[in-house]
C-alpha cells in the first residue's frame, strides 16, 4: 500500500467524522431534542474515531505505517 492511499484513507475517516459532527449540529438545531438522531450522528462519529486511532496504531504495530520524528 503506497503513501498516497494511507493518506488519502485517513483524510476519507476525517472527512467522515467531520460530517457527522456537522450532522449532529444539524440536529440538535433542527431538531430541539425531540429525536435521537443527535446521539446516533454524536455516537457515529466517537465509534469512527476509535477505529481510525485503532487502524493507525494496528499499522503501525504491522509494520504498515512508518512513524517518524517531527522536525527531522
Amino acid at each position: 500500500m503506497n503513501d498516497s492511499l494511507k493518506t488519502l484513507l485517513v483524510i476519507a475517516f476525517l472527512a467522515v467524522i467531520v460530517f457527522n459532527l456537522g450532522a449532529g449540529l444539524y440536529y440538535l438545531l433542527v431538531d430541539r431534542g425531540q429525536t435521537k438522531r443527535t446521539v446516533r450522528a454524536l455516537s457515529w462519529r466517537v465509534g469512527l474515531s476509535v477505529a481510525l486511532v485503532g487502524l493507525v496504531v494496528l499499522g503501525i504495530a504491522t509494520g504498515v505505517i512508518q512513524p517518524h520524528g517531527v522536525g527531522r
